[in-house]
C-alpha cells in the first residue's frame, strides 16, 4: 500500500469515530421524572472549554490577597471591575473584567492530578469498571450538532488524559483530537482524484454489503455512517476551518505563536462552523517548585490568548449563544513551600466564565484571608458542571443508561449556581 493511501484510510479510521449525528433511541434510554428546574429560555449553543492541566494556583492569579504573606511576590493590578484585582501577569484579562464571570469559591476532594482531572471533566469519581461522559458528549448527545458535516467535538492538546470524552456514550460522541493546531487535521484530504476514490469506496461498499446484510445491527451500520461523514467531511468546504494558516499575520500573532494561543485562534474558527464543543488544554501549571518564576510565563501565555478569543468571539458576535470555561482540577497551596513552590489543593481554587449568559463583570464566592478555605457561597465540581450543563439547555435531572444499565446524569448530584446567570 502507498503511504498516501495508508494516510488517508488511517484519517478516516481515526476521524470517523467523531462525525455522526445524534439519535436518542440508541444504547441508552432516557428515563427519570420531569426536572423541577425549568429551563433556560435561550440556552447557549456551544462551549469553549480551557482546561489549565497541572493545577492552576488561584492566589496567583484570580484570588489575590495583598498583604497577607501568602501571597509571596505576585502583585495585583486592578481591572476594569471594581472591587476585583488580578495578577499583574494578566493585564490583558485585566482590560476584559467586565466580560468574566470569576468564581472563587470552588472546593473539591480530588487531590491528584488524575483523580481531579477526572472529577472536573465528569463530576464522578474516576472507576475502573467505566469511562463517564465528559460535558463536550453531553452536549452533543442531548442537543445534537449544529453542523451536520463537522464533528460535535473537538479537543486540542497534548494533555489528552481524560479530556471531555465520549465515556460509555456511543463511538461518535468521542471529541476529534488534534495535537498541533498549526498543523490543522491532518490526512484529511484525498491523494487521489474524486473519481478513483469513489470507485474505491464503491468498491469497499461492495465487498462489504453480504456482512453487511447478515449483521444488520445499529453498531454495524453506525461504523458504515461515520465513514460516510468522515468522507463528506474531506470534501466540504467546511474543513478550512481546521486551517489556521487562512488568518492574517496580524490575529495570529495577537493569540500567541504558542500552541495554546494557536489552540484558541483554532477553537474561535471552529465555533465559527458551529462545532458544538472545543476544548483546549494548556499544561505545565503544576508549580511545586519555582512557582513565582513560572507563573509569569503561563499567565502571559494564558492572558494573550484568551483576552484575544473573548475579543473576537463579541466581535463575530458569537460570545453570547457561546459559554466559555477557564478551569483547572485544583488550586495550589497558599503557604509556600521551601522550593519556592505550592502544592496540590483542592480545598479552595478559582474558575472563570464568560459569555453564554453569564453575569458580566462579576464575582461569587469568598476565600478566607489567606486564601486557605471557602467562607463564602461554596461550589462543588458536580455544582460547577450542572451550572455550565443548565447555561447550555442540558437538562440537569435527565438520567440515561449505561450499558450495563445504570443510571448517570450530566453533573452528579449537582445543583446549578443560579446566581451567575444574568
Amino acid at each position: 500500500m502507498k503511504v498516501n493511501d495508508f494516510e488517508r484510510r488511517r484519517f478516516l479510521q481515526l476521524a470517523a469515530g467523531s462525525f455522526l449525528g445524534v439519535s436518542m433511541d440508541s444504547l441508552f434510554a432516557a428515563a427519570g421524572d420531569a426536572s423541577a428546574l425549568a429551563p433556560r429560555e435561550k440556552p447557549a449553543k456551544q462551549l469553549i472549554y480551557l482546561y489549565m492541566a497541572g493545577g492552576m494556583s488561584h492566589i496567583d492569579t484570580f484570588d489575590l490577597k495583598t498583604g497577607n504573606e501568602n501571597q509571596g511576590s505576585t502583585r495585583a493590578i486592578n481591572t476594569k471591575l471594581d472591587g476585583l484585582q488580578v495578577t499583574s501577569h494578566l493585564p490583558n484579562l485585566a482590560k476584559h473584567a467586565d466580560k468574566l464571570c470569576v468564581v472563587n469559591s470552588l472546593t473539591s476532594t480530588a487531590g491528584d492530578h488524575e483523580k481531579g482531572n477526572y472529577f472536573m471533566h465528569t463530576s464522578y469519581e474516576q472507576r475502573a469498571t467505566i469511562r463517564h461522559p465528559g460535558l463536550g458528549a453531553w452536549n452533543q448527545k442531548m442537543n445534537g450538532k449544529l453542523n451536520p458535516t463537522m464533528p460535535g467535538s473537538v479537543f486540542i492538546g497534548k494533555e489528552s488524559r481524560f479530556h471531555g470524552s465520549g465515556g460509555f456514550f456511543e463511538p461518535e460522541f468521542e471529541p476529534l483530537a488534534i495535537s498541533e493546531p498549526k498543523s490543522g487535521l491532518k490526512h484529511s484530504r484525498s491523494f487521489v482524484q474524486d473519481d478513483r476514490l469513489a470507485r474505491r469506496l464503491n468498491l469497499a461498499n461492495d465487498l462489504d454489503a453480504e456482512f453487511l446484510e447478515r449483521y444488520h445491527t445499529k453498531p454495524i451500520r453506525a461504523y458504515g455512517e461515520m465513514y460516510d461523514d468522515a468522507v463528506r467531511l474531506m470534501e466540504s468546504p467546511d474543513l478550512n476551518a481546521f486551517n489556521i494558516n487562512k488568518e492574517d499575520d496580524k490575529t495570529r500573532a495577537r493569540y500567541g505563536e504558542d500552541p495554546f494561543g494557536q489552540g484558541c485562534l483554532l477553537a474561535r474558527r471552529l465555533i465559527e462552523s458551529d462545532v458544538r464543543t472545543v476544548e483546549v488544554s494548556f499544561s505545565g501549571w503544576d508549580t511545586h517548585s519555582n512557582n513565582f518564576t513560572s507563573m509569569p510565563l503561563l499567565c502571559q501565555t494564558m492572558d494573550q490568548a484568551v483576552a484575544a478569543l473573548l475579543e473576537d468571539l463579541e466581535s463575530i458576535g458569537k460570545l453570547d449563544d457561546t459559554v466559555v470555561v477557564l478551569t483547572t482540577e485544583f488550586g495550589r497551596t497558599p503557604k509556600v513551600n521551601r522550593n519556592m513552590g505550592r502544592d496540590h489543593y483542592p480545598q479552595a481554587f478559582t474558575s472563570v466564565v464568560a459569555g453564554g449568559g453569564f453575569k458580566e463583570g462579576y464575582v461569587y464566592g469568598k476565600t478566607s484571608e489567606g486564601a486557605e478555605e471557602v467562607v463564602e457561597n461554596p461550589v462543588t465540581i458536580p455544582d460547577f458542571n450542572a451550572t455550565i450543563a443548565y447555561a447550555l439547555g442540558i437538562p440537569i435531572d435527565q438520567v440515561l443508561y449505561s450499558s450495563s444499565k445504570r443510571p448517570f446524569t450530566v453533573a452528579h448530584k449537582g445543583t446549578p449556581v443560579l446566581d451567575l446567570f444574568a
